[in-house]
């Protein structure tokens, strides 16, 4: 892209530019969509690893083509993720200054582990925990029996309401490293943090009991993990300060 002698673009460089960056985003996610298609067996295989074998059903004729499709689009994205993020942040850090590129970079590199964090935690321990508890209830008379499209819905949010909520330590260490939080504040407010937590535990999670219990618990683990953050960056602060 053409630069005037002072290195600054105009509105319509930065146009062509943002429409350039663009078009390669949804080319990769609509590559890595077709390729997930091509493998979408071995996919639902994977996000059904924890029923044990229990088959999915389908209720209307075009639900396992609807349901193939959007979950193709969902590891699309995953795959696709790294470029689109390339693409973003290759748009934006002209703009940056050299200090707030490494801050954002750090601050990309730590959403990134803890959601990756989140998904591993949610699919290896609490998914097929409550997985477990709720085909705990079939019976003779009562059968389990999972559509494709209701599975992936509950499958999708639950593990992107974990990955989401492991972003908790993050999002209170760059509030502490600005000043706006302070340790001994996230320790006295202990109690409403948890009343907070359930309420949004219960907002994120799919509509059940279990799911909200088991997003608290780790809510709740993963605050105290960021008042820790919050203290080690205080600390460093102080020690800046007196440098």
């Amino acid at each position: 892209m053409s630069k005037s002698k002072d290195g600054t673009m105009t509105v319509l460089e930065h146009l062509a530019e943002l429409r350039m960056r663009l078009i390669i985003s949804a080319g990769g996610l609509l590559a890595a969509a077709i390729f997930c298609f091509t493998r979408i067996s071995w996919i639902r295989r994977f996000l059904t690893a924890p029923l044990k074998g229990l088959p999915l059903i389908y209720l209307s004729p075009p639900e396992a083509l609807t349901a193939n499709l959007r979950l193709s689009f969902l590891a699309g994205a995953i795959i696709a993720s790294p470029l689109i993020l390339h693409q973003v942040m290759a748009f934006l850090f002209p703009a940056f200054t050299r200090r707030e590129k490494k801050f954002v970079l750090i601050i990309l590199a730590g959403i990134c582990f803890l959601f990756c964090c989140g998904i591993f935690f949610a699919y290896t321990v609490v998914f097929p925990f409550t997985i477990n508890f709720f085909l705990q209830f079939a019976s003779e008379r009562l059968d389990p029996q999972f559509t494709i499209s209701e599975y992936i819905s509950f499958v999708t949010s639950f593990h992107l309401a974990f990955g989401l909520t492991f972003q908790l330590p993050l999002l209170t260490w760059a509030l502490g490293r600005i000043g706006l939080l302070s340790s001994r504040f996230l320790r006295r407010n202990r109690k409403y943090a948890l009343l907070i937590i359930l309420v949004v535990a219960a907002v994120i999670t799919p509509p059940d009991v279990i799911s909200q219990l088991v997003m608290a618990g780790p809510m709740f683990l993963l605050y105290e993990v960021g008042i820790i953050m919050v203290l080690a960056s205080e600390k460093r602060r102080k020690k800046e300060m007196v440098e």
